[in-house]
């Protein structure tokens, strides 16, 4: 584990690496609490994206709460799938389950955004008792095909731009009708959480053979059925978040997750589509709330 560091918020936290089951180095970051409160939350990123999206979550928990967010295989500060192997759910449910081994983490709240919530269902399948609840973002039992080829178009289309005040333009440009409500400095924060810094200029952060897995879509497609990953989360207390604008997650499947998941607590966050950023006052509440409920 690396020396002590702060995140773009004057958060603290450690930096560690651990390793894959077929030798990849992986990272994440370590928001260890003075007085730890409850479990950790493990908070896990979308197909693309990395542990820097979750800053605004560790922010808000990491004074009472160990707070641990991951960069999955071949994205951020982790290294490549050789030949794009490896980049699914499974094989990654089992790297987040060597994180909290090497970390000593024996049971943790899970919080996945979008793909981060379907490795949390795998994980919960592979190891229940690693599980003590999972806060699904943007993510539930369907997947909606047009929410998914948006996103193949939108990354197939991505390209670097030439300098950060640039990065924050395209960025609106490619997501802002999904973010109708963003000011200039939080799209220079999406964008730096988007790309990393590299020599002061943005550089692509993500393995593009991620985003294979999305080529054999077609529109007639009918919604990815995730019923069974979903029902892998038994009895233990869930808490799905939806933006109101969402393509991926519908409400309609939020009622029928209700329907499956006795007790399931729902949060939409109005005005942003896939997936909420997390770092609206009003979201954090309600992930307080529910952590609140859950045995310490």
């Amino acid at each position: 584990m690396g020396g002590q560091q702060c995140d773009v918020l004057g958060t603290p936290y450690r930096p560690f690496r651990y390793f894959s089951m077929d030798g990849l180095a992986l990272a994440g970051r370590d928001y260890r609490a003075d007085g730890q409160n409850g479990p950790p939350l493990l908070c896990l990123p979308g197909l693309t994206r990395n542990g820097r999206d979750f800053e605004p979550v560790a922010a808000r928990f990491a004074a009472s709460r160990r707070v641990i967010s991951l960069d999955l295989r071949g994205r951020g500060a982790s290294e490549p799938s050789p030949g794009g192997r490896g980049y699914d759910p499974a094989t990654e449910a089992g790297d987040v389950i060597r994180a909290m081994d090497g970390l000593g983490i024996d049971r943790a709240v899970f919080l996945g955004t979008s793909r981060g919530g379907i490795v949390s269902m795998v994980a919960a399948a592979m190891g229940p008792d690693r599980i003590v609840a999972a806060i699904l973002n943007d993510i539930g039992a369907r997947i909606e095909i047009d929410g998914l080829i948006r996103i193949r178009s939108y990354l197939a289309g991505a390209t670097v731009p030439g300098d950060w005040p640039a990065a924050g333009e395209a960025a609106k440009a490619a997501v802002g009708a999904t973010f109708p409500d963003l000011d200039a400095a939080a799209w220079d924060r999406f964008a730096r959480r988007l790309w990393r810094d590299r020599n002061g200029r943005p550089a692509l952060d993500y393995d593009p053979d991620i985003a294979r897995s999305l080529d054999a879509l077609t529109p007639d497609m009918p919604p990815i059925d995730l019923t069974g990953a979903f029902a892998a989360l038994g009895a233990k207390p869930v808490m799905v978040i939806r933006g109101e604008f969402s393509t991926i997650l519908s409400a309609g499947t939020v009622d029928d997750m209700a329907g499956l998941h006795p007790g399931l607590i729902a949060h939409t966050v109005p005005r942003q589509g896939h997936a909420p950023l997390l770092e609206d006052d009003p979201t954090l509440d309600a992930i307080t709330a529910f952590l609140g409920t859950l045995p310490a």
